[in-house]
């Protein structure tokens, strides 16, 4: 499944994206004239388990071509939002890719860095970018994979950490580099890396059985139709299972929540000269086939 949240007919939903156009997943199986209500919202969802989500898989299989009214719409009657509008939890992982940290100047980890974004953070998949100038001058791009638990996991093994995740989305974490890294700021990388509109992320969350190997994804980042970045997941130094195990050890992390696993090299300020995000331009995030973000940039 591709699990969305949309707005359509002046209504916030939540469903799936299926045979070319979004369901709402809740609709879809009260039109099956089944009396139990999946969710509220896609957090719901998550935190609901194993059996909801089989029900939702169930309803699709039902709905099939059907074209049903207030179920299903045509994408270009919806407003794509953030799959999950508001994580419990973001957690970002530092240079996670050797070229990213050798690009940096920064030491090769040896445990993953660590460090948050608010989920006040997120926005969807073609929402607009602030760059607030009269704060950042410096504010840069990073195409990241993300990973969506499923169930709460604490103190999982790295072989059972894959039975945690529920799926994977696309992340972008946008970061102003001068309140990050600059003296004069102490430091801020949770500051730097949280200012509102500077978590886009989607389109949706592709169930972990829909993704032959999260392993092997190419990550890209695209300013302007110019490609900056272009890895593959395949290049991290932390595996996705070493990731989760890792947060988990006096962490618990809950349905819901998103990991972003690293960026690739080609960061704009690392580049000589640096390239930084500025009003009119779009910067769009690609990992294999799970979808694109596509942002324009504003002050």
């Amino acid at each position: 499944m591709k699990i969305i949240t949309f707005r359509a007919h002046g209504r916030t939903r939540w469903g799936a994206f299926t045979n070319n156009h979004a369901v709402d997943l809740n609709a879809a199986h009260a039109d099956r004239g089944l009396d139990m209500f999946l969710a509220p919202t896609v957090l719901d969802f998550l935190r609901a388990g194993p059996t909801t989500w089989n029900a939702a898989r169930d309803t699709l299989e039902w709905l099939g071509n059907k074209r049903l009214h207030e179920v299903t719409f045509d994408f270009d009657d919806i407003e794509l939002l953030a799959p999950i509008p508001r994580p419990g939890k973001v957690v970002c992982i530092g240079l996670n890719y050797m070229d990213h940290a050798r690009e940096t100047g920064a030491a090769i980890p040896t445990k993953p860095i660590m460090f948050a974004k608010f989920p006040s953070s997120v926005i969807g998949p073609y929402d607009t970018i602030h760059v607030i100038p009269d704060v950042t001058t410096r504010v840069d791009y990073e195409a990241e994979l993300g990973v969506v638990i499923g169930k709460p996991a604490s103190r999982v093994s790295v072989e059972d950490a894959p039975g945690y995740i529920f799926g994977y989305t696309v992340v972008n974490d946008v970061s102003a580099r001068d309140i990050q890294k600059g003296k004069e700021y102490g430091n801020q990388w949770v500051r730097g890396k949280s200012f509102d509109t500077f978590c886009p992320m989607g389109p949706s969350i592709t169930t972990a059985d829909e993704v032959a190997n999260a392993q092997d994804l190419p990550v890209r980042a695209i300013l302007n139709g110019r490609v900056l970045q272009d890895g593959n997941t395949r290049d991290m130094i932390f595996s996705i299972p070493a990731l989760v195990s890792y947060i988990s050890q006096g962490i618990t992390l809950e349905p819901g929540d998103v990991i972003a696993t690293g960026t690739p090299n080609g960061v704009g300020d690392a580049r000589n000269p640096p390239i930084y995000l500025k009003k009119g331009d779009v910067i769009e995030i690609e990992v294999g086939n799970l979808g694109k973000l596509e942002n324009p940039v504003q002050d």
